[in-house]
């Protein structure tokens, strides 16, 4: 079985030579964009999101996602018709979802000649180097969903390359994240590591399939505060995983994840658009629980 000093090891972030590549790879491309000339004059905002920004990266996973925000102008959903309350008119300038990518690969390429990938659906791909870490580049506009209390909520739309939308919430995941882990003394992004760094021995096992490292961050985000409360590492994540077995199909399948959130609390964890599915936690959770010795 695990030993108590084990996992307290694997609850530490990446080393500090990690730490700094990322450091970088977040200031360079801010350069980047800084540094484009058709960008002069256009309101922008170059911030990370996800793990790097919510500090529960570990070394194997250390990319760094940078949002580019476009605030030129702003689209809207309402939860009923009339909710929205400003009158502001259609936008009529020239940033539009193919212009703010086109220019943001302009500007990546300028900056890291024959490192960037545009091909993707979603994210502008900036590969490492010996001084970088591989980074998700996401141009995005602002986004407002409006209730009918006069009362709204402020995140990003992303448009995919082709064709397609989706509608993220950075600050709130970044929140959300900040106050679960001040609620539980620090254990909540400590017990995130620690499930990263047992997905990642398992991969290298052959003993489970990799998984996304926001879809585990969400899972221990599901976690009962008190769970992650508990008096030693051991029983926590014995309490954890239990929890995300047990929650995800293991004993009640066809309440599988029922309700779960991702840690933004905007979006429920599982449906149709997911990359995952009730199914990949529960697997983890088993592969996880073997691995560590935790028993039958």
């Amino acid at each position: 079985m695990a030993t108590e000093e084990q996992l307290t090891g694997w609850t530490g972030p990446s080393s500090d030579t990690e730490q700094d590549k990322q450091d970088r790879t977040d200031r360079t491309i801010t350069d980047a964009v800084n540094a484009h000339p058709a960008f002069e004059g256009c309101s922008l905002s170059v911030y990370p999101k996800g793990s790097y920004a919510n500090q529960t990266n570990v070394r194997a996973d250390s990319d760094v996602d940078i949002v580019v925000q476009c605030h030129e102008c702003q689209y809207w959903d309402e939860a009923e018709p009339g909710a929205r309350n400003d009158t502001a008119g259609t936008y009529q300038g020239i940033w539009t979802p193919a212009r703010l990518r086109s220019e943001l690969v302009a500007a990546l390429k300028a900056k890291f000649p024959g490192q960037v990938d545009s091909s993707g659906s979603t994210a502008i791909v900036v590969r490492s180097s010996s001084a970088r870490v591989d980074a998700d580049v996401v141009p995005s506009f602002n986004y407002r969903y409006f209730f009918p209390s006069g009362s709204y909520r402020d995140g990003t739309k992303v448009f995919k390359n082709g064709a397609g939308s989706v509608v993220n919430w950075p600050a709130q995941h970044l929140a959300m994240g900040q106050a679960k882990d001040a609620r539980t003394n620090g254990r909540f992004k400590q017990g995130v590591r620690i499930l990263k760094r047992v997905e990642n021995l398992t991969v290298q096992a052959g003993t489970h399939r990799e998984v996304p490292s926001y879809f585990m961050e969400c899972l221990v985000y599901n976690v009962p505060d008190s769970i992650l409360l508990s008096s030693t590492w051991t029983d926590t994540m014995k309490g954890v995983l239990f929890h995300v077995w047990d929650g995800t199909g293991g004993a009640k399948p066809t309440e599988a994840g029922e309700r779960w959130l991702e840690v933004n609390e905007r979006k429920w964890l599982f449906n149709p658009a997911q990359k995952w599915t009730p199914t990949d936690g529960r697997d983890l959770a088993q592969a996880a629980w073997t691995y560590l010795g935790f028993g039958s």
